[in-house]
Formats: C-alpha cells, structure tokens, sequence
C-alpha cells in the first residue's frame, strides 16, 4: 500500500483538529447552557420589557422564567436571581470569584471609584479600607464610645431632621439639619437626586467608546451633587485640622472623623486627606438614604396599621416605663420593634437590587453564566416570594417574633445589607441607629396624618433610585405624647 504524503496527513490533522473544537464547544455550550428568558430582539435586546421601576419588572418576567433568568440590555448579558435558593448557591459557592463590581461612569466623577469601598475591586486597598471600618469605625467598642452623641440628638426629636443630626454628628460632632430651617430637607434632596441620578440606565455604561462624550450628561450632573458634598467635607475637615493644630486644651471628640484624622498622621504614606473624603461620601450617603428611607417606610406601614403602631407602643412603654429617653441598651428588650425593623427591611429592602460581576464562566444550578455578564439578585423579589413567605405583600412583623432569620447576611430570604465579602461596612452603625430612631418616633410622639387622610389611603408607590424610595413622602403629624 503506497504511502500517504506527509503534507495530506497534516492537512487531515488539521481538518480533524478544527472539527474536534467546533464540535467540543458546540456540545459544551448546549450542556452548559444560558439560563431560560424573554425573547432577545435584535439590538435593543430586553430593554423595552424593563420600563418603570426595575425590581417590579424582573420580577414580573421571573415568574414566567424561574428564578433563575437571563435577560439581554443592548449589548450586555444579564442573569436575574429571584428566590433565596438560587441566591444561596450564588454566594456560597462564588463569593471567592467575584473581585469587582462593574463601576457605572456616574461614580467616575472626581474619580471617586478610585477611592470608594463601596466600588474598588477586591485589591489591598479594598480590604484595608474595609478592615479599617471594620476594626476603627464600626467596631462596638468605638459605636458605644459615639452613644452619647446619637443619644443626644434623639432628646431633640423633630423626625427627618433627627436623622439628619444622629448621622451627622456620629459623622462629625455637628448638626446638618436645624430645627427651624430646612436645611435637612435640603440635604435629603442633596443625596436623593445624586442616587437618582446614578441610577439613571446610561448609554456609556453599555458603549465605552461614549464615555468621553458622557452623552447625556449624567456624569456632569453627579459631579454637580459630588461637588456640594465634598465641599462639606472639606470646610469640617480644614476647620478640624485648625483646631487639632492650634489648641493645646483640644478636646477630642468620639466621632468617625477623628479616627480617620488620627490615620492620615499615623500613616501618611498609605492613608490620605483625600482618601478621607471619598470614604466619608460613600459612608455618609449610604447611613442618611438608608435611615431616612427605612424609617419613612416603616412610619409608613405602621400609620396604615394602627393596631401595630399601638401594640410597638405598649411593648416601648413596658419595657421603659414612663421614662422618656430611650437608649441602645434598650433596643434588644424589643423583640416587636425588631420585628417591625426586618419587615420594613423584607418589604421594601435599601437596596432593592444587588449587582454582581465575575470575571470567570460560573456554574448555577446547571447553567452557565458567562464571564462578565451582570448578575442580578432581586432582593425585592425574594422577600415577596410566595413560597417563602405567608401574605408575602402583607406588613405582619409577627412573622418575625418566633423566627431565627436575621439581617447578617447568613440568611438568604432576607439580605439587607447583603452577604460574603462585599457585605455592608456600615451595617452595625445602621442597626443601631435604625432602632434608636425609630423607637424614639413611635414613643414620644402620636400620630395622625396630614388632611385627615385615611389609613388605607397612604401612598405607598415607589420611584427610580438606587435606593428604595417612596415616591410621594409621608405626611403625618406629630402630637407630643403624654408619658
């Protein structure tokens, strides 16, 4: 038998080698597919399925789909987890993969990502400004030293710019809202419209080529807000330095902005006045919108249920008696206002969705999510689940009462502050300042709403934001109760 030419056996290698890989990834791709969803059109993907507010619409297609779903918005991949058992296999199994957060050109502005805990990757800078949160500015030993501070201003109730004071005084020793102006109105409009505005879908999040036109001038219009924040900041900080500098009789104060001075002295060559600043706006923003929104939802549904507004009543006034003032230490004696605090938290969650981005092909539940595809956790969604939870759309705080679910991240029905690595810093300052507030609102004060509205008609609908916001704010008033 003649022998076959050399260059003919390498042509049918190669033949051989390129169908072997076709065919290979061919079959993988079929057995590690996407996860099932909503036609894609052409270019536009899904994008037009997604109007109003986001959380409701994923929502509405996962109960087509399942909870586990992939959607497409113009160019860019996205896999939706709606139920707490697919959420748990997320972060158990790949919480080590995911290192980054795809950083969206808003928070650019003053090149804010650079510095920012909240959205650096997962670099030595990452994990030394969360150990330092961590170990410096929410430990128990400093939030007990800082008591006093919140303590005081919750003497002063005069609701919204109570928690405008609590915050900016834990921050800074100083008063942002003053009772007689609206300058906490001001402030809360401030953080709003920047969250607004970051929240906003922008082209240059799917087209980087369009970054350095920022087409529809939504960076321009967060540097506007970041602006007005930083300036704040920088008149604390400089008149801070002036006294730390220039008195020998200074007293310091036990508040979050002396721990970050005393380590731009300690250590000058990784730690910087700037650094301060930008860790400031992501702590200062994410403490004021999560407070105010949460305790406005809260009041909310509890102006809408009397009965439960007046059994929280009953339990703060066994627990306390006559006395006024309300303290931290007395927060875990109420098991109905903690109660009331992870309901809010399940109804109407901070953050109503939870982004994630891994830089590696992912396994979940059999399907493939493909590297740098954005997954989407609806934590909206998952705290409505039917097969979760009872009445889900139902404020009943009593399903808490006999419950062992809580906020830290360990349970995945119900993840507030999120879970794993990226877990919020701030969460221990949160929690105590959460109940403080809102046990101070319900007893010292009845209520009645604006108008003689009805229970039943209080607004309870929701606008675009980062954060979970209502839409019309509550007005109620405040009638000093009688102790």
């Amino acid at each position: 038998m003649e022998k076959l030419p050399l260059s003919l056996l390498l042509q049918v290698a190669l033949l051989l080698l390129i169908l072997y890989r076709f065919f290979g990834r061919y079959h993988g791709h079929k057995s590690r597919k996407l996860p099932p969803g909503p036609y894609q059109y052409p270019i536009v993907g899904n994008t037009f399925q997604l109007r109003g507010i986001l959380h409701s619409a994923l929502s509405k297609l996962s109960k087509t789909f399942g909870p586990l779903m992939s959607i497409k918005v113009l160019n860019r991949t996205m896999i939706i987890v709606s139920s707490p058992k697919v959420a748990k296999e997320l972060f158990q199994k790949y919480d080590h993969v995911y290192t980054s957060k795809l950083v969206p050109d808003s928070v650019r502005a003053f090149d804010h990502h650079k510095f920012s805990v909240i959205w650096l990757p997962a670099n030595s800078k990452w994990r030394n400004l969360r150990k330092l949160c961590k170990e410096q500015l929410f430990s128990s030993e400093r939030l007990n030293a800082s008591q006093g501070l919140r303590q005081e201003k919750v003497q002063q109730l005069s609701a919204f710019t109570t928690i405008v004071n609590v915050v900016s005084n834990t921050f800074f020793s100083a008063d942002f809202g003053h009772y007689e102006s609206n300058s906490s109105q001001d402030l809360k409009e401030i953080i709003s419209a920047a969250l607004g505005i970051i929240a906003k879908p922008n082209l240059s999040d799917y087209f980087l080529v369009l970054r350095a036109i920022d087409p529809q001038g939504i960076r321009r219009q967060i540097k506007f807000y970041f602006r007005k924040l930083l300036q704040i900041f920088d008149e604390i900080i400089s008149q801070r330095l002036k006294e730390r500098e220039k008195s020998l009789a200074y007293r310091r104060r036990n508040d979050l902005l002396e721990v970050l001075l005393d380590l731009t002295q300690l250590r000058k060559t990784e730690w910087s006045i700037e650094d301060a600043k930008h860790l400031l706006l992501d702590l200062f923003i994410a403490a004021f919108d999560t407070t105010t929104s949460t305790v406005e939802w809260a009041m909310a549904e509890l102006l809408r249920n009397p009965e439960k507004m007046e059994k929280a009543k009953t339990e703060i006034r066994e627990v306390i008696g006559h006395r006024k003032l309300i303290q931290e230490s007395d927060i875990s004696a109420l098991p109905y206002l903690l109660a009331i605090v992870k309901e809010t938290f399940r109804l109407y969650p901070p953050v109503s969705i939870m982004s994630r981005h891994y830089e590696a092909d992912i396994e979940i539940d059999q399907y493939i999510v493909p590297k740098n595809a954005v997954v989407l956790v609806n934590l909206w969604a998952i705290g409505r689940d039917s097969s979760v939870w009872s009445n889900p759309d139902s404020f009943v705080p009593e399903r808490f009462l006999d419950s062992e679910i809580d906020v830290k991240g360990h349970h995945f029905e119900l993840l507030p502050f999120s879970t794993g690595r990226r877990i919020c810093v701030g969460m221990p300052l949160a929690e105590r300042m959460l109940h403080l507030i809102l046990a101070s609102l319900i007893h010292n004060f009845d209520w009645k709403l604006e108008d003689g509205m009805k229970p039943e008609g209080v607004d309870m609908s929701e606008k675009l934001g980062i954060t979970m916001q209502k839409a019309v704010h509550l007005k109620a008033i405040p009638i000093k109760a009688t102790m």
